[in-house]
């Protein structure tokens, strides 16, 4: 599957499924050979941002935004072409839904308050210095800034 594909499938898809395929391409794309626990620490991430409203109001919008996560980085040509990873991917992002979906309290929050997430091997952004929430593989993360969920 082309990213583009996927990309264009998210725009005519109903919620929440065209949410569960954003957060599933975001989660393989960014983090395919993470541990599980990587995987969703970077689902978590996005989900916390679609609720903070301020890089959009569902997970495409978000994972979307201008350089904020791979779906806005790679090429629309880029393919995904790892099945058992995209089955993983799709598992934990739908797994991650879930989780979030519970009460604020209930959550179990791998990276608590993180709002960010880096490869600082691979990438030095230049609020690489925030407070450390966790490292878990690969990623760093980061509570950048205090994200509070909109009133609704």
């Amino acid at each position: 599957m082309k990213l583009a594909w996927i990309l264009w499938l998210s725009q005519v898809l109903p919620q929440p499924a065209a949410d569960s395929l954003c957060l599933s391409t975001t989660v393989y794309l960014e983090a395919r050979d993470q541990s599980e626990r990587g995987q969703q620490a970077v689902a978590e991430v996005a989900l916390r941002r679609r609720d903070s409203g301020l890089w959009g109001d569902d997970v495409c919008s978000v994972v979307t935004a201008r350089k904020q996560f791979a779906p806005s980085l790679v090429s629309p040509n880029t393919r995904l072409s790892n099945t058992e990873a995209w089955a993983e991917a799709v598992t934990v992002a739908l797994e991650s839904e879930r989780n979030w979906a519970l009460p604020p309290g209930e959550r179990k929050e791998i990276g608590p308050g993180a709002s960010h997430f880096a490869a600082i091997a691979i990438a030095q952004p230049s609020w690489r210095n925030a407070y450390q929430v966790a490292v878990i593989g690969d990623h760093t993360f980061f509570k950048v800034q205090s994200l509070k969920p909109r009133k609704g």
